[in-house]
């Protein structure tokens, strides 16, 4: 009879100890260093549920010698981070970037082991090559850790509705930037002060431009949407823009519409009159309804809406960063693959088996909502209708007031049309005597109908 394994010993009726699973860790700054914290605290709890002790034989970083505060011995510490990959079952890569991550993962993998990072810029970029050299070693690739930090998202994507059709994916991917937005929405900051406040508190990095520029929500969205449409997205293929042009003004329209601000990743599954299926995938800010369910996260928090056709509508919420919560992320793919070294068998492959096509922004149907500041005299909203109509763009509302200093505003909310219909309108009307500026666009989502409300920007 096959030994069982029981509490990192095998249960066959005899003393035999099981080898431990040998770890090896890249990295230990905030989410390394909380992952080292982990395996060694709860040591026991990790290997009963694993199967087997989950040994940490080395971690490595740039320079020896410094205290860390760690409960390790410091002759784990290593600046040989090559060859600590080839004596360990599984690596955990934490060094975030593109290299030398890619390169020790590679040759992490040619050596046997399994990988678990948290790294999702590299994925975004190089993802395929990835799971190719899974495949090839026949070892297990897991990146928990890569989108919304502790919070389930990315294995119910590839494993819960792997027997389901996931037709979209919205979420609030970045903590900082969210932090910003929320903070402009609640207390009339303006953007600058915003990012500072982030920034004294942890929140944001003193460069905070992958944040707010969206590159770390566009590598995101590349992942998911990989895994809610089986196939292969990149980053390159993700509209992007960020929330630095978002103003003070647009928050406060946004309010009188009922509507918050949020930095939105954006994956949607459509298909054309032809039947032929693609996906849109975009990052930028958009309003969304107050009585939305993502309209309600807060601080730092992150929230993914998924909608699958049998499941129905799914959220998942939690902190979407930081070092403890990312590292639960990391240490439950950890377990996972150590179980899988031990009992045989390896976790789920690449499945991008649909090969739709990326569909490119300009195409994609989104819907404008615009400020413009107008001249104050008869037969200004004929020819700014006008402008909407020529481009095939229908006007759902339409308002128009004075601001405080006078100045006449109007502001026009549009029906769905494409995206590139929607844009040329908009440097149309920058281009019309009677317009003196376009105040602000943003995009709205997440309701069939523009929310009523006095526009007060």
């Amino acid at each position: 009879m096959e030994p069982t394994v029981l509490d990192g010993r095998l249960d066959d009726g005899g003393t035999a100890a099981v080898e431990p699973v040998k770890v090896a860790l890249l990295g230990c700054g905030v989410v390394g260093a909380e992952v080292a914290r982990l395996l060694t605290s709860q040591s026991e709890e990790l290997a009963a549920r694993a199967g087997a002790p989950l040994e940490l034989v080395g971690i490595a970083v740039r320079r020896t010698g410094r205290d860390r505060g760690l409960p390790v011995d410091e002759s784990l510490f290593t600046t040989d981070a090559e060859e600590l990959v080839t004596r360990a079952d599984v690596v955990v890569e934490v060094i975030g970037g593109i290299e030398p991550a890619r390169t020790l993962v590679l040759r992490a993998m040619e050596h046997g082991a399994s990988v678990v990072t948290a790294n999702k810029a590299l994925l975004a970029a190089d993802g395929p090559a990835l799971y190719e050299a899974a495949a090839k070693n026949a070892v297990d690739l897991y990146f928990e850790a890569s989108v919304a930090g502790a919070i389930p998202l990315l294995r119910p994507l590839r494993e819960s509705l792997a027997g389901d059709r996931v037709s979209r994916v919205l979420g609030i991917v970045n903590g900082t930037t969210n932090y910003v937005l929320d903070r402009m929405d609640t207390s009339g900051m303006g953007f600058a002060e915003a990012v500072e406040q982030a920034q004294a508190l942890g929140y944001a990095e003193a460069d905070p431009t992958a944040d707010v520029e969206g590159f770390d929500a566009a590598a995101k969205a590349a992942i998911l949407a990989s895994l809610a449409f089986h196939t292969r997205v990149n980053l390159d293929d993700v509209h992007r823009e960020g929330i630095t042009e978002v103003s003070a003004a647009d928050v406060r329209a946004a309010q009188v519409q009922g509507c918050v601000v949020k930095l939105l990743a954006i994956c949607e599954r459509s298909s054309d009159a032809e039947g032929n299926e693609s996906v849109s995938v975009r990052v930028h800010p958009a309003m969304l309804p107050r009585e939305h369910q993502l309209a309600g996260v807060r601080g730092a928090f992150n929230a993914v809406y998924v909608e699958a056709e049998a499941a129905g509508q799914l959220m998942f919420y939690g902190p979407g960063a930081g070092g403890r919560p990312t590292a639960s992320a990391v240490l439950g793919d950890v377990v996972a693959v150590a179980r899988h070294k031990l009992l045989g068998g390896l976790g789920p492959r690449e499945s991008a088996y649909a090969d739709l096509a990326v569909q490119p922004m300009a195409d994609t149907v989104t819907r404008y909502h615009v400020r413009l500041d107008v001249a104050d005299r008869p037969g200004v909203l004929a020819q700014v209708a006008g402008v909407f109509a020529a481009h095939g763009v229908s006007i759902e509302a339409v308002q128009q007031r004075q601001d405080d200093a006078g100045r006449a505003v109007l502001v026009v909310v549009t029906h769905s049309a494409p995206d590139a219909a929607l844009a040329a309108t908009v440097d149309e009307l920058e281009d019309l005597e009677i317009v003196d500026s376009v105040a602000g666009v943003l995009r709205v989502e997440g309701v069939d109908t523009a929310p009523g409300g006095r526009e007060d920007a």
